[in-house]
């Protein structure tokens, strides 16, 4: 796991050194860098395999082509035996190198025959062309820009800042979407003119003619097919166990992350570490250490835990934000920094249990209340719908998401995970700059189109696979270890995994009142049957209560009536709504948090920058 960055342009190259600088997190153990004539190249490792002999850049036999890369590839092996039999010359035992000298062989179609987790870029000398791409779902991130004639490349964005040619100036049209979905979810970033490559695309830039293609190499699709129940939880744990051992390859020591849930229980038990990491907060029933820990003592491993409290949290968030690059509302980021960096302490290597949930249909809100089902099979559809009319426009209150559920169609109201704000109540906070007649629902439709005749569950798995995996999940995953000099493995999210993943069928998935049954009953091979039947929790965190505590109800207030906010939002909406929740009117942390860290994340970046960059 490294990072990299770089540039294109007949320019002075000085301006690699602060950028190579601004992502030395995600590889302390070396820097190094290329410089030619039109590129400027640095790269940082964190030493995963070849230890001795793996720096980047790396070049092929003839040095007319160079590349680096960032991630793991899991059948590297096999393809460096194919590459041998075909007359390549390897210099190294690097996962790199098989990359480099598969694009020699099979040009762009490399990334086809790639299992892992990747971003790279190829650099042809000879044609003065880039060559880059980043994986099937999204585990590494790639960002690029074009201004001023220079075109600019990282994996993270804080990186791009430091070149001279690069003009930073907020988008607008990415602050009202992100306040439904609570992560910034379109393709051109919170910074205006950045871009983030998709997953399962390339991108090719020609120099000489200034031209620039993207091709989409991976579609993501949902074949379901009857199976036999049994038949198909052996194949399941055949699949996943499997892809475990192909994520053990390395040369330094390996522990995973471990919470009270099934899918970290579940690689935990099958993988055995010496150590498993686990944080919780320390409010009332917000702590899954417990759970962890007994699990642990079951398995013979060391477990090793922290717990974390208020002041804790809230002394981190400018760190989180920091480090995601763009702003992120997801309350799970904070404990995860945390986690991170108790596992960093003693290993370079972790595994998680990421993408089980999007693959096997884990998430509560996939289950449909049964109170909804029977409104929607007993109420005609003329009365639902407006119902749903009459109720729309009104402020929040209790019963309203259900009247708007049930009178609508899963692609009315279905955003993923989290659904902040909608539509009205956006724009209705929103400064009038920042509005927009842009809608949640013109954003997600392109994807529904695609699944348009599948049920009301795969089109949610589909929608997460596209929006919520890799905009919030993989993003504060790549950011938050690797801001801690870690690499986050997750043996889940894997082609060969999605592959028997894909043809499960919903009514495997939804099942003996649960979700993600099939699941549960293939790892039943492997955990407690009081692990693989426990709901899901993720990373619960009392934002609700702590809001509600004089200081940081303060902390809130400052930040809303800083003199920022007002370019941004309704001040006075603002503090109205965080008045509400203080006094117990309503539920409005969420509402509050989304907003606050946005604040937080622009402080951070316009506002404190260039202090940051002094420091």
């Amino acid at each position: 796991m490294c990072g990299f960055c770089g540039f294109i342009n007949k320019k002075d190259k000085k301006d690699i050194l602060e950028m190579n600088k601004a992502i030395a997190h995600r590889g302390p153990d070396e820097e190094t860098y290329y410089v030619d004539d039109d590129i400027a190249i640095g790269f940082r490792r964190l030493s995963i395999i070849d230890l001795s002999g793996g720096s980047q850049p790396i070049a092929n036999e003839d040095d007319s082509l160079i590349i680096v890369f960032n991630g793991e590839i899991y059948n590297f092996p096999q393809l460096k035996a194919e590459l041998l039999r075909l007359g390549h010359i390897f210099r190294t035992k690097t996962d790199t190198e098989v990359i480099l000298h598969g694009y020699e062989e099979y040009g762009t179609d490399i990334v086809n025959k790639l299992r892992g987790m990747f971003a790279f870029v190829i650099w042809d000398k000879n044609k003065k062309e880039l060559f880059a791409a980043r994986d099937h779902f999204g585990q590494k991130p790639f960002y690029y820009s074009n201004m001023n004639g220079t075109f600019l490349f990282a994996s993270e964005i804080k990186s791009l800042l430091f070149h001279e040619d690069f003009v930073k100036e907020i988008n607008r049209d990415a602050l009202k979407p992100y306040l439904t979905f609570q992560t910034s979810v379109l393709e051109e970033c919170f910074f205006k003119g950045v871009y983030k490559l998709l997953p399962g695309h390339y991108l090719v830039f020609k120099y000489d003619k200034q031209s620039l293609d993207i091709c989409k190499y991976y579609q993501v699709s949902f074949e379901p097919a009857d199976q036999d129940e049994e038949v198909l939880a052996q194949k399941i744990d055949e699949v996943v166990t499997s892809s475990i051992d192909a994520h053990t390859i390395s040369d330094v020591p390996i522990g995973s992350y471990l919470s009270g849930g099934i899918d970290s229980s579940y690689v935990t038990s099958y993988l055995k570490p010496d150590k498993s990491f686990s944080v919780g907060f320390d409010f009332r029933d917000f702590n899954e250490v417990p759970y962890a820990k007994g699990l642990s003592d079951i398995l013979g491993i060391e477990s090793i835990s922290e717990l974390i409290d208020s002041d804790d949290f809230f002394d981190t968030i400018e760190k989180v934000q920091y480090y995601a690059d763009e702003p992120t509302a997801n309350l799970s980021a904070v404990p995860l920094y945390f986690l991170s960096d108790l596992a960093s302490r003693h290993v370079k290597v972790v595994l998680s249990g990421e993408g089980a949930d999007e693959f096997f249909g884990g998430y509560p809100f996939y289950q449909e209340d049964p109170l909804l089902l029977k409104y929607r099979r007993v109420v005609p559809g003329f009365i639902r719908k407006t119902a749903k009319a009459v109720v729309a426009p009104l402020p929040g209150f209790h019963g309203k998401n259900f009247l708007t559920k049930g009178g609508g169609r899963v692609e009315d109201y279905f955003v993923g995970n989290a659904f902040v704000f909608d539509n009205r109540e956006a724009n209705r906070i929103l400064s009038p700059k920042y509005r927009s007649k842009r809608t949640f629902q013109s954003i997600t439709k392109p994807y529904f189109n695609e699944v348009k005749d599948m049920d009301d569950l795969t089109k949610m798995q589909y929608l997460d696979m596209h929006f919520w995996l890799p905009n919030d999940i993989l993003q504060k995953a790549d950011k938050m270890s690797m801001a801690n000099s870690l690499e986050l493995r997750v043996p889940f999210l894997d082609k060969e995994v999605f592959k028997l993943a894909k043809t499960v069928p919903s009514k495997a998935k939804l099942s003996h009142g649960t979700t993600k049954y099939i699941l549960r009953k293939a790892a039943a091979k492997r955990i407690p049957e009081e692990w693989y039947k426990r709901p899901k929790m993720g990373f619960p965190v009392p934002i609700l209560q702590w809001f509600r505590e004089e200081k940081y109800y303060r902390k809130a207030k400052d930040l809303f009536n800083a003199p920022f906010t007002g370019e941004f939002f309704d001040v006075k909406k603002l503090n109205k709504m965080l008045d509400d929740h203080y006094s117990c009117k309503k539920n409005n942390s969420r509402k509050i948090w989304t907003v606050y860290t946005f604040l937080v994340w622009y402080e951070v970046y316009f506002v404190n920058f260039n202090l940051q960059r002094k420091n």
